[in-house]
């Protein structure tokens, strides 16, 4: 990790409102349509995509981890630590990062971000917060005005006995259990590009061309 991403870490955790919030970074996925490469390791101008996340995550944050399956070692080189799936097979889904996020968290609230979504905003978290507390919600989950996003999440870390009841159920859909608890839509029609996914090499090569010139 470099020297700027530490330094905008350091400034977020004392600075942002939003300091009672551990961050998640999802990257325990299969990405099957990568051809199984795992996606926060990919380059994208110069870092791995999982360092983009990071660079804007990390400031919203009073503490980072990463949830991975597979390249730990990779992952805990960029100094946060890793925590991977509880015994749920090896690629469960994003659930199962996050109640894995949510174990490993002393926090009261637990935001998740994932891998693979190299412009995500940079308000997310204090939205997120902000309409929680607003609606006096238990997860609050982005919306670019057209679709849920319902990877980038913030929630309360009390859920996990219920996510976990879910999981063990065979439940893998996310809408579904977030349906089932106080859930609060927090609009980003501003920022619908921030919410853009990098699924093949083809996406890859035009978000890359996106960091370059900005």
């Amino acid at each position: 990790m470099n020297n700027k991403t530490q330094s905008k870490r350091e400034e977020g955790s004392l600075d942002n409102p939003a300091v009672a919030v551990d961050g998640v970074v999802l990257a325990g996925g299969e990405a099957r349509r990568m051809g199984g490469e795992d996606k926060g390791l990919v380059t994208l101008a110069g870092k791995t995509m999982i360092e983009h996340v990071i660079d804007r995550f990390a400031p919203q944050v009073a503490g980072l981890r990463i949830n991975a399956n597979r390249n730990q070692a990779r992952y805990q080189a960029l100094g946060f630590p890793v925590v991977s799936d509880r015994q749920l097979g090896e690629f469960p889904g994003p659930l199962a990062g996050m109640a894995a996020g949510l174990a490993a968290s002393e926090a009261e609230w637990v935001a998740f971000v994932p891998c693979d979504a190299p412009l995500l905003p940079l308000d997310l978290v204090a939205r997120l917060q902000q309409a929680l507390e607003q609606e006096q919600g238990e997860i609050a989950v982005a919306h670019d005005g057209e679709y849920w996003q319902p990877v980038f999440v913030l929630m309360r870390r009390s859920l996990l006995p219920s996510l976990e009841a879910f999981l063990a159920g065979d439940g893998r859909k996310i809408m579904h259990w977030f349906q089932q608890q106080k859930l609060v839509r927090v609009l980003f029609a501003d920022q619908v590009g921030a919410f853009e996914n990098i699924n093949t090499p083809e996406h890859c090569q035009r978000i890359e061309q996106q960091l370059v010139e900005a």
